[in-house]
């Protein structure tokens, strides 16, 4: 039965809403909550999913280049009970999976509850259920001002907001007074308002390598910030993906002489491009990716406008001036614009309060495949650092445990539910 709320005054009575959920509340409409939802609708669980964008998948529909596909085949992106379209592309591009996704919400009947946001989780003891406080912005207003709070309790807590929900800003020396344009790389679109212009980018992994490149066919001249060592892997070897060719070799080979295998392959096909300023780090690709995140960069033509000289490679800031930017080397660059390509991290710990199971960085402490599940009916999702594939293995672990949960409780206190409501709004 699809899930419903009874409609309700939030001045009457109570100055905040609250609203009981039989079932999981998932915070998050992005693949990964998409893929935990599907699970529950297949088992038959109820839930409501709490997204403060105003569409599913906001990062990829609000905060990506225009050029971004896939780095990764589609065969390895696509997310469960749901193959992508057969005539996609084997790298769809951002506007495709958009399109993937929405489809995905509207076969598995999806209906997320927009433009709210989670202001605090917090695990009740007592009771033994989860209380879930949100802002629901009015959609009445022009600015979408105002807004009224709800509290939502549940049994289980979804997080699906995954490790990139908010952008990271370093601080630099004079940034303030430099009077150009300074935008982060979400707010990046195309190198179309950039044309002639010199660009600095800060930061070598996939994004500021993509948008050096876009700015190169805008004929921006991009010069590229490479603060920290960076793996830098073809896209494909020989005619297969590259992550397709590990994937077949750990299935034979240890991790260390996987990653050794990928660096000879690498040198072969792109040659050393630590004379370019590019220095790989000491920890081979998959082992840095599994311990710290760092995804390595699968190439895609930067490369070839790095030899070129079209993208220039820099080391780090120093500081800025008046339209200018001063290197740790000590050069001083003309530039009129700069983007800054560093990063995103997860918000978890803006909100839940809770400090068992996620990391200071708002990652599951407990390492792949064990990062899914924690005390007291939390679970996360999208945290994996193996991309879509690991979030759709973790989504379908989450639906079915909280299912065989679920239908084993929804027995035994079938007939006390109803006392145990009370003041809360049903959610059925």
């Amino acid at each position: 039965m699809p899930p419903m709320v009874q409609s309700f005054d939030p001045e009457d009575l109570f100055t905040r809403r609250c609203i009981w959920v039989n079932g999981p509340v998932i915070v998050g409409a992005g693949p990964s909550g998409l893929a935990v939802a599907s699970g529950l609708k297949d088992q038959g669980v109820p839930f409501i999913i709490l997204e403060r964008a105003n569409c599913i998948a906001s990062l990829w529909q609000n905060r990506t280049y225009d050029r971004l596909k896939l780095h990764l085949p589609k065969q390895f992106c696509q997310l469960p009970n749901f193959p992508f379209p057969e005539d996609f592309p084997e790298y769809p591009t951002k506007f495709q999976f958009i399109k993937y996704l929405e489809s995905y919400a509207k076969h598995f009947n999806i209906n997320p509850q927009f433009n709210e946001t989670v202001q605090s989780a917090k695990y009740d003891e007592t009771f033994g259920l989860w209380r879930v406080k949100t802002i629901r912005k009015s959609t009445n207003t022009p600015s979408g001002g105002g807004g009224s709070e709800i509290e939502y309790i549940c049994r289980w807590l979804v997080v699906a907001t995954g490790e990139n929900s908010e952008k990271v800003v370093p601080e630099f020396e004079g940034l303030d007074k430099f009077g150009g344009h300074v935008m982060h790389a979400c707010d990046y679109k195309s190198g179309e308002k950039h044309k002639g212009q010199q660009v600095l980018v800060v930061g070598c992994g996939n994004s500021g390598m993509e948008v050096s490149l876009d700015l190169c066919n805008y004929n921006a001249s991009p010069t590229m910030v490479v603060r920290s060592s960076v793996h830098v892997l073809p896209r494909e070897v020989y005619g297969k993906s590259t992550f397709e060719v590990a994937v077949m070799l750990m299935k034979r080979f240890p991790l260390w002489m996987v990653d050794k295998i990928l660096l000879i392959l690498a040198r072969l096909i792109l040659g050393n491009i630590e004379k370019y300023g590019l220095k790989r780090p000491s920890i081979g690709p998959i082992e840095l990716k599994n311990t710290a995140g760092k995804t390595p960069v699968l190439d895609i033509g930067a490369l070839e406008k790095i030899r070129s000289g079209q993208i220039k490679v820099v080391p780090g800031i120093r500081r800025f001036f008046q339209g200018k930017v001063e290197l740790v080397d000590g050069k001083v660059l003309q530039i009129d614009s700069v983007v800054l390509a560093t990063g995103y991290r997860s918000n978890v710990p803006s909100w839940l309060k809770e400090n068992d199971f996620f990391s200071e960085d708002g990652i599951p402490k407990d390492p792949f495949p064990n990062g899914w599940k924690g005390k007291a009916g939390l679970y996360a999702v999208g945290f994996t650092r193996r991309g879509l594939s690991g979030a759709s293995l973790d989504a379908m672990s989450v639906s079915h445990d909280i299912a065989k949960s679920w239908k084993e409780e929804t027995k035994q206190k079938k007939k006390t539910m109803a006392a145990r409501h009370r003041r809360c709004i049903s959610h059925f």
